[in-house]
């Protein structure tokens, strides 16, 4: 995530923020030109700082779901880039559903400017009957209602979410349940756009002989293979293959999971370089022999050579974590890298490039495999 900044006081601002905590201006994010912009009035509409050309409506639902985006003024939209993909919303009437859906519409404009930064194809259910919408749903059980649970999942570009996911104390239940090292609305969303990903990047292309190489058969019985998966678990060395236990379930899971991981990868290395961090370790060691060193000073959404962006990585995460471990917390990132998940790492990174150079790309994940043989760190504490 860049950093933002009210063009009308230079206060630093979160993507969240709606006004400027210093000057108070109201503040609105623009996809399209990838900023936050101070605003103000212009007769109906409002004029941007950040670009005084462009003036702005507010999204329809900058009130009832706290959506800081912005629509041109010219749009006949009423709703903001990411919001017009909502198919279904939860009743706003309660509150509670509204303070959860506020959690999940955060969540998910977090995603939305990682795949708009991607420059990766978003057609809505208006453009394409397969285009991407979410239905956002409140369990039966929790408003007395007779039906099936809801459950988290993608159809065909339809991404379903159970709000419950919104409620930490949930959502740390359901972890716990289920055995998982991390579980966040945000982690949710990533992985489930990585189904939609697979109908649109892979599926139907060239490269769909390249994914069995390296994820497995997607042909396999995906209800079998997750009931097994859920009555035994996975295969004993998993982690020497799979991001995590329930990415060994299915080569549609793991692909989804590789994905999601991916988008953890770049969007906290953008934050890192815009901090202008920098991993530079007092370590009693020879020099050259331990490579646990990184600037980070370069934009991972513009970078084509994967291998740079494990090289920076794995120094970084084995830092985070150090860190949350002084402050008794949880790893930051629980999860260990290996040359077979880098492998996968490299195919959802080619995909999103769509490289025709395969030279290049092997050599991209040759270097990504080599770093993460020399900087075998950050491996999780055990569950």
């Amino acid at each position: 995530m860049k950093i933002f900044q009210c063009q009308a006081c230079a206060q630093p601002a979160h993507f969240e923020a709606d006004s400027c905590e210093s000057c108070e201006c109201r503040l609105g994010y623009d996809p399209e030109i990838a900023d936050m912009t101070a605003m103000l009035r212009a007769g109906p509409h409002w004029r941007g700082l950040a670009d005084t050309g462009r003036t702005y409506r507010s999204c329809a639902n900058r009130e009832s779901g706290g959506c800081n985006w912005l629509v041109p003024a010219g749009s006949p939209e009423t709703y903001c880039l990411a919001c017009r993909h909502n198919r279904v919303v939860p009743d706003l009437s309660i509150p509670w559903n509204r303070t959860r859906w506020r959690e999940v519409e955060a969540a998910k404009r977090r995603l939305f400017y990682a795949m708009l930064r991607l420059r990766l194809p978003l057609a809505s259910r208006h453009e394409d009957p397969a285009g991407l919408a979410f239905d956002f749903l409140v369990d039966p059980a929790e408003s007395y209602l007779v039906g099936p649970p809801v459950l988290t999942g993608h159809d065909n570009g339809l991404i379903t979410l159970n709000i419950a996911e919104a409620d930490d104390v949930e959502r740390e239940r359901r972890r716990t349940q289920f055995g998982e090292h991390y579980r966040t609305l945000l982690g949710h969303f990533r992985h489930e756009i990585g189904h939609y990903f697979w109908n649109v990047l892979v599926r139907a292309d060239p490269c769909l002989d390249a994914f069995r190489a390296v994820f497995g058969d997607e042909r396999a019985d995906y209800g079998v293979a997750l009931q097994r998966h859920y009555a035994h678990g996975p295969a004993e060395g998993w982690e020497e293959t799979y991001v995590s236990a329930y990415a060994a379930s299915h080569p549609w899971e793991d692909f989804a999971e590789t994905w999601a991981h991916y988008l953890h990868i770049i969007d906290t290395l953008e934050t890192a370089s815009q901090f202008g961090l920098r991993v530079q370790p007092k370590l009693q060691a020879p020099a050259g022999l331990i490579q646990l060193s990184a600037k980070l000073d370069f934009d991972p959404y513009r970078s084509p050579d994967f291998g740079r962006l494990i090289e920076a990585w794995l120094p970084l995460t084995f830092a985070m974590n150090s860190i949350n471990r002084s402050m008794g917390q949880p790893d930051l990132y629980p999860f260990r890298m290996t040359p077979a998940t880098i492998g996968k790492l490299s195919f959802v990174h080619d995909r999103i490039y769509a490289r025709t150079d395969a030279p290049e790309a092997e050599a991209g994940t040759l270097r990504a495999v080599i770093a993460g043989l020399r900087h075998r760190v950050a491996a999780p504490r055990s569950a």
